[in-house]
């Protein structure tokens, strides 16, 4: 059967916290412009024992960012890296919170702007270009495991993503797309969201069965991810790597857990994968920290949207994700055999 919360938990707990724990947070915002089509924005966060003053990177009106030192020194010797993939419509910002978790855990974390589904970038010709999300984070590793300032392990590389973000890392993982396989499944409206972006997402084009597997990573994270059931069974079956499945147990109605992450989690191989579902998660919840009149001010511009600061019972945002991030360092550190 799945592993669960419970029989991983004690022994994670032993493992959460490195010994190369970071004194502080270091960031960089670079460009990856060797692609002339599809140029990525990309941001960088690592350990730094510079003293420089601190700034709040990735804030705005709605959302808390995190302290961070612009262009600091990295700190010596080689990190684990983590790469992680935004949801449909999101940006690079809305891990910051998990991202921070991990550097001060001695991660280097890097995320890009994923083009034609971030917020900065809705171009219907990329977005409509499905597989080139998980070579974006390909391209990422190539970049960073050539810098001779940030210097990364080669042999402790993994994914993590929300939502849409959960279904490139699983891709990154070795999961292939079967088109005709999600048009069948489409019909009997089992993932109502999913199935309503087949067209947006061009998730009809054979392009989309090809094998997209970077070798490279040795662990994905899934943050209540969707399009799933798009994946052949069989591809999922042989996947070889560690996979944790965290899925948000309050549905949003139309992206319903049981049927995204856990038809992942019923189909990776049993030995290596963990399926946790928190009850009072909903889907956004996995987002960054909302500021208290944030429901205010997306309600006004667009509503309806103030969902994404909504989560599903008496706990806050912040609680949840500290029990996020617990699981994924935890896991992570176990997967990447990591000393403590």
């Amino acid at each position: 059967m799945l592993k669960t919360l419970m029989s991983t938990s004690l022994a994670w707990l032993s493992i959460a916290t490195f010994a190369c724990a970071a004194d502080h947070i270091g960031y960089r915002d670079v460009q990856l412009g060797q692609d002339a089509n599809r140029p990525l924005n990309v941001v960088i966060w690592y350990p730094t024992d510079d003293q420089s003053p601190l700034e709040v990177i990735g804030e705005n009106p709605v959302f808390h960012g995190v302290h961070a030192i612009r262009n600091a020194t990295a700190s010596r010797g080689e990190h684990p890296l983590v790469v992680l993939s935004h949801g449909y419509g999101g940006s690079w910002r809305n891990l910051n919170w998990l991202a921070k978790a991990l550097v001060e855990r001695g991660y280097v974390v890097a995320a890009p702007d994923h083009p034609g589904t971030t917020t900065f970038n809705k171009d219907a010709d990329q977005a409509a270009r499905l597989w080139e999300r998980p070579r974006d984070l390909s391209r990422v590793i190539d970049a960073l495991s050539s810098d001779t300032e940030i210097t990364v392990d080669p042999q402790r590389i993994a994914a993590i993503g929300h939502s849409l973000g959960g279904w490139t890392v699983a891709a990154l993982a070795g999961a292939r797309f079967d088109t005709a396989g999600f048009e069948r499944d489409c019909r009997t409206k089992t993932s109502p969201r999913a199935c309503a972006l087949s067209t947006e997402l061009g998730l009809a084009n054979p392009q989309l069965q090809h094998n997209m597997a970077d070798p490279r990573i040795k662990a994905f994270v899934s943050l209540d991810l969707g399009l799933a059931r798009g994946f052949s069974q069989k591809s999922l079956a042989d996947i070889e790597i560690p996979a944790l499945v965290i899925a948000a147990g309050t549905d949003i109605r139309d992206l319903p857990a049981q049927l995204e992450s856990g038809y992942l989690a019923e189909h990776l191989p049993k030995a290596s994968s963990t399926y946790v579902t928190i009850p009072d998660a909903m889907h956004f919840s996995f987002m960054q920290l909302c500021k208290p009149n944030a429901v205010a001010l997306i309600e006004e511009e667009t509503p309806g949207d103030g969902i994404v600061c909504t989560d599903g019972g008496r706990r806050n945002r912040e609680e949840i994700h500290r029990e996020t991030a617990f699981l994924v360092s935890g896991f992570l550190a176990d997967a990447l055999s990591v000393n403590p």
